[in-house]
Formats: structure tokens, sequence, C-alpha cells
């Protein structure tokens, strides 16, 4: 199953409700993984550009999506960003594939 990173920014209204009213964040998330028929590896709390990030499997792209999408309808976060993460494995077999495809690319202005 497809690994996935998802980074959140929280909203100042959401880190207000958090600072008054905890709630178990990961719990949520988790929650929401597992209705796409996923699962949440970890979460992980930073202070910078992001405030979490978490890791998971999601069946396909299009749950990814709509998980993304889910998260973003609630208002609570400034900026969510989701990424398919790939393995060693995976990564050899896009430079091959990279290599093998960039013989037929037409650089623009280059056409034959």
């Amino acid at each position: 199953m497809p690994k996935y990173m998802i980074s959140m920014r929280y909203s100042p209204g959401s880190w207000a409700r958090m600072i008054t009213s905890h709630g178990d964040r990961t719990k949520a998330l988790r929650r929401m993984m597992e209705a796409l028929g996923g699962s949440l590896e970890s979460m992980y709390w930073q202070f910078g550009t992001e405030d979490s990030v978490a890791v998971g499997q999601l069946p396909d792209s299009v749950s990814a999506s709509a998980l993304h999408a889910a998260v973003i309808k609630t208002g609570a976060f400034m900026r969510v960003e989701t990424h398919e993460l790939l393995t060693q494995e995976q990564l050899l077999q896009c430079l091959d594939l990279a290599r093998d495809t960039a013989e037929v690319f037409e650089v623009p202005g280059q056409q034959g």
C-alpha cells in the first residue's frame, strides 16, 4: 500500500482551541485514515514552517486526495501538503523510467 507524508500548519484559531482543550489530534487523523482504508504510522509535532507531520498508508492517490480535501474543508489549517513517499526500489524504477523516457522528450523549439 502506498505511503504518504502529510504536513500541516494549523490556523491561529485552531491553536487557540487546542490550548484551551487539547484533544488527541493523532487519534483524529488516525480515524480519518482508517475510514479511507489506510493507517497512520506516526505523527510528529514541530515548531517552524509546519506544525505537524504525519506518515501513513492509504490505498491510492484518490484516497490520499480525499483525505487532503477533507482535512482542508475543516478550515482548521492554514496549509496542508500531501506527498507520496517512495521506497529505494521505487526510486530506482523511477530513475530507469526517466532515463528511457528522456530519449523521446522533445526540447521546446527543437522539434524535428
